[in-house]
């Protein structure tokens, strides 16, 4: 056995431990049920972690993370987890973060293959295209990178926004919004894009599902 591997068994014992020492029943109401306020959709870039981020507690975040916090819309894993979010848990929100030094986002601005994830790369080229004349007008690459990264998580609301499932929300009346952050990992704060929709009146009229 790995002493890394060790090292995570043992450290899995030591928070055990020190959540019992603040809650003896901790375990115990998790293992009632579950009832987040939220939806994350994240990228899996290992330095970014969602309730650390935002300092939530066990059982206040539904997390799915992809590369580049895609949402596509063929992508069954995405909507599944979606649809429970959305339809049982009856999350409030639903928060899109990327994060600026993206890989992903970083590969679709090159031509290089890297292998299978050239087919998921392919819907972030899709949408620096959608915005190619803007993003080739910034000469310095580094803002570029970033504009993208913050272009991307946009069109991923977008994207959220028009699913029928989060329609099939809004016409029932029910609370939700779908909100767009970049985390910075060199500071550690998240920047609020200010893109939040909570209706399908907020999209393009070719986007409104008609129930």
């Amino acid at each position: 056995m790995s002493d890394f591997y060790k090292k995570i068994l043992d450290n899995n014992k030591v928070w055990v431990e020190k959540q019992l020492a603040l809650d003896k029943d901790f375990f115990k109401h998790l293992a009632v049920g579950q009832t987040p306020p939220l939806l994350w959709i994240g990228c899996s870039d290992s330095r970014v972690p969602a309730n650390e981020i935002i300092g939530a507690k066990s059982g206040e975040v539904f997390v799915h993370r992809n590369i580049a916090n895609m949402v596509v819309h063929t992508d069954m894993n995405m909507l599944s987890v979606l649809d429970y979010a959305v339809n049982v848990l009856k999350v409030k929100h639903i928060i899109v973060c990327g994060h600026y030094g993206c890989g992903g986002v970083k590969a679709a601005m090159g031509n290089d293959s890297i292998g299978l994830i050239d087919n998921w790369i392919r819907h972030i080229k899709d949408v620096y295209r959608l915005h190619e004349h803007y993003l080739n007008s910034i000469e310095d690459p580094t803002e570029r990178f970033n504009s993208f990264v913050e272009i991307n998580v946009k069109e991923q609301v977008y994207d959220l926004s028009k699913t029928s499932i989060v329609q099939g929300a809004w016409r029932n009346g029910q609370d939700l919004t779908v909100h767009g952050w970049v985390y910075g990992l060199n500071s550690g704060y998240v920047t609020d894009l200010a893109v939040n929709m909570s209706s399908n009146a907020d999209l393009d009229e070719v986007y409104q599902l008609k129930f």
